[in-house]
């Protein structure tokens, strides 16, 4: 008895830190849909570019996904807007986009 309570106090601290990261994943998402999404709407005007922004950012792995966070802070600059392309051009992330073409035209 006393050791599941010792296992239950020490699982909490481990909860926290997950909710933490969580919550900080979901921000850097949110910063890096932002940035992916002026930019879909800057090259594609007309689109609707929430669906390509969701496969983009679905494409993209954390390092990726924070570089691209980081221009709600910097603007967004050429190897940025590069990295966004080189991105939707990933099978998966064509994929999605194929898949969600009926929703594109705005």
């Amino acid at each position: 008895m006393k050791a599941l309570a010792i296992l239950a106090l020490a699982a909490m601290p481990l909860g926290a830190c997950s909710t933490a990261n969580d919550m900080a994943d979901d921000l850097a998402r949110g910063r890096a849909k932002a940035v992916v999404n002026g930019y879909v709407a800057d090259r594609y005007p007309g689109l609707n570019s929430a669906p390509v922004t969701d496969c983009i950012i679905d494409a993209a792995n954390a390092r990726e996904i924070l570089q691209i966070a980081s221009a709600t802070v910097t603007g967004l600059d050429a190897g940025t807007a590069e990295q966004i392309g080189m991105i939707a051009r990933r099978p998966e992330a064509l994929q999605c986009i194929a898949q969600n073409g009926l929703s594109l035209l705005g």
